[in-house]
C-alpha cells in the first residue's frame, strides 16, 4: 500500500507522501535512543506537564484532527471528533495516575526475611525504545493508548502507522512535539510493512506492540521471538452478542446497532454475532433489523451521517465476498446486502456497503469463522444457554463479548465460561482507562490500558537489601 491519503467517500488522492529512507530511519532510532538515556529520569510531575499540556492541544485543535481522520479513513466527523475527545480524557488519566501505578511494591518484611534480606521490594523501570505498529481505523485512539502509558513510564515511542493515515500519524508526532516532549521522544516513521523487520531487530528497539490483523500480529511476533523482545498484539476479534430471555429485548436491540457499526463496523471489539435465545429471538431480530435499515449512509463529513465508507476498496471486496458467500449457502439477508446506490455528490466512487443483517448462518459458511470488517451482522438463533455459550466460544478470536440477561446465575456462568478478554452485561465493549483491554486466543496477549498496560513494557525490577545494606 503506497503511503498516502486517499479518501474512501470518493476514491480522490488527497496526498501522498515518500518513505523514510534507511539513513533517516536510522537517524530517528539513534535519536530515540539517545534521549531514552535521559527521558528515564525526569520526574512524573515534569512528564504529566507534558502529557496535560498534549492533552489541552488535542482539545484545541479537535475539530481540525477529527476532519483529517475522517478524510484518510471514512469515520463519520461525529466519531471522529468524539475519538479525540477520549484520547485526550485517556492522556489526563495516565498524567493523574501513572506515578501510583508504578509505585515501588514492599512485600512484608516477614516473608522476605528467610532470603536474608533486611528488607525487598519491586521498582518498574522504563525498557527503552518501543516500536508501535498501530492500525487506520481508530487512528488517534489506538495509538494514544500505547502512548500515554509508554511516556508516563519513562519509554520512548516509534509509531509505524498505517500507511493510510500518514497525516494523523505526523499530526501525532507534532502533538507531543508542541506539548513540550523532548525530540525524540515519540517519532513517527512513514516506512512501509516490509520495513518493520529491520525495525524490530535493531538492538536499540527493545520492545514491541501491535494493533492489527492476524498475519501482521505473526509477522511482528516472530521477528520479535527471534530476538527475543517483549510484545504486545492486538489482533482481530468476532465478539458474541448474547440475548438472553430475561433481557430487555428493546434495548439491546437498540445498543446491538451501535455496537455493530461503531466506526462504520471496523472496530476489532464490535460486536459481530449476534445470538439470541428462541424465545425473544423474533422480537430481537425485528427491532435489530428496523434499526440497522434506518441508519444513513452518505458523506461522512456531513452531521447526520450514521455509516460512512469502508477504509480501503479492498476493504468492501474482502466484506461481499464474506456475504455473497453466505447468501450462496443459504443466508437470508434480512437486510442490506449489497452496495448502495444514488448516493450521488462524488460518492458513487466511495467504498460504501450497506447495513446488513444476515440470518439462518451456518457453520459450513466462512462469515462463520472468519472476521467481518464493515457493517454486516450475523444473526443466531439458540435454544438455551449452554448453546449460547458453546456458540459464542467457537471462533478463534477471544477479544471481548456481551451478554443481556438480568439473571444473576447466567451472568456468573457467563463470566466463567466465555472466552475472551472481557464481558460485557447489558451494554456494549468499549474501551476505557482505568480498565485492561486484550484478548486470548487468536485476538492476541497482553494487556494495554489501566496498570496492567503501563507495566507491559516496565522492568519489574526486584531490589534485596541485606543486612549490611539496611
Amino acid at each position: 500500500m503506497p503511503i498516502a491519503t486517499v479518501n474512501p467517500a470518493n476514491g480522490e488522492l488527497i496526498r501522498s507522501f515518500d518513505a523514510l529512507g534507511e539513513e533517516e530511519t536510522e537517524r530517528r532510532i539513534t535519536a530515540a535512543a539517545e534521549t531514552f538515556r535521559q527521558y528515564r529520569t525526569t520526574p512524573f510531575e515534569q512528564r504529566a506537564a507534558w502529557l496535560n499540556r498534549a492533552a489541552d492541544l488535542l482539545d484545541e485543535d479537535r475539530d481540525t484532527i477529527a476532519r483529517t481522520m475522517t478524510v484518510e479513513m471514512g469515520k463519520p466527523v461525529t466519531a471522529a471528533r468524539a475519538e479525540a475527545a477520549k484520547c485526550a480524557k485517556a492522556m489526563r488519566w495516565y498524567a493523574a495516575h501513572a506515578e501510583g501505578l508504578l509505585a515501588d511494591e514492599h512485600p512484608d518484611p516477614d516473608d522476605v526475611r528467610d532470603s536474608g534480606a533486611s528488607r525487598a521490594l519491586v521498582r518498574y523501570r522504563p525498557l527503552g525504545v518501543v516500536l508501535a505498529v498501530m492500525p487506520w481505523n481508530f487512528p488517534l485512539w489506538q495509538v494514544v493508548r500505547f502512548a500515554a502509558p509508554a511516556l508516563m513510564a519513562g519509554n520512548v515511542g516509534l509509531l509505524k502507522h498505517a500507511s493510510n493515515v500518514p497525516q494523523t500519524a505526523l499530526y501525532l508526532e507534532d502533538l507531543f512535539h508542541r506539548a513540550g516532549f523532548p525530540a525524540g521522544c515519540f517519532r513517527t516513521l512513514l516506512i512501509g510493512s516490509g520495513a518493520v523487520e529491520a525495525v524490530l531487530r535493531d538492538p536499540r528497539v527493545t520492545a514491541a506492540t501491535l494493533t492489527g490483523s492476524e498475519p501482521a500480529g505473526r509477522a511482528v511476533a516472530a521477528t520479535a521471538g527471534d530476538e527475543v523482545k517483549k510484545t504486545v498484539l492486538e489482533l482481530g476479534g468476532s465478539d458474541p452478542y448474547l440475548v438472553l430471555p430475561s433481557a430487555d429485548v428493546e434495548k439491546a436491540a437498540a445498543t446491538a446497532v451501535t455496537a455493530r457499526v461503531q466506526n462504520n463496523g471496523q472496530s476489532c471489539i464490535a460486536a459481530k454475532r449476534f445470538i439470541v435465545h428462541a424465545d425473544v429471538y423474533d422480537a430481537f431480530a425485528e427491532r435489530f433489523t428496523a434499526g440497522m435499515r434506518a441508519l444513513t449512509v452518505g458523506d461522512p463529513l456531513e452531521e447526520g451521517t450514521d455509516i460512512g465508507p469502508l477504509s480501503t476498496e479492498q476493504g468492501r471486496t474482502d466484506l461481499e465476498e464474506l456475504v455473497d458467500d453466505a447468501v450462496e449457502r443459504g443466508a437470508e439477508a434480512l437486510c442490506g446486502g449489497r452496495r448502495p446506490d444514488k448516493l450521488g455528490g462524488g460518492l458513487e466512487n466511495g467504498w460504501f456497503y450497506e447495513p446488513t443483517v444476515l440470518a439462518s448462518i451456518t457453520t459450513a459458511m466462512r462469515i462463520h469463522r472468519e472476521e467481518t470488517f464493515g457493517p454486516v451482522a450475523t444473526l443466531y438463533r439458540v435454544a438455551d444457554l449452554d448453546e449460547a455459550v458453546h456458540l459464542a466460544n467457537d471462533t478463534p478470536f477471544g477479544l471481548s463479548s456481551n451478554v443481556w440477561t438480568r439473571d444473576p446465575g447466567e451472568q456468573e456462568r457467563c463470566a466463567r465460561d466465555l472466552e475472551a478478554g472481557g464481558v460485557f452485561f447489558n451494554g456494549m465493549t468499549a474501551s476505557h482507562p482505568a480498565l485492561p483491554f486484550g484478548g486470548i486466543k487468536r485476538s492476541g496477549y497482553g494487556r494495554e490500558l489501566a496498570g496492567h498496560g503501563i507495566r507491559e513494557f516496565c522492568n519489574a525490577t526486584t531490589l534485596w537489601y541485606g543486612p549490611e545494606a539496611s
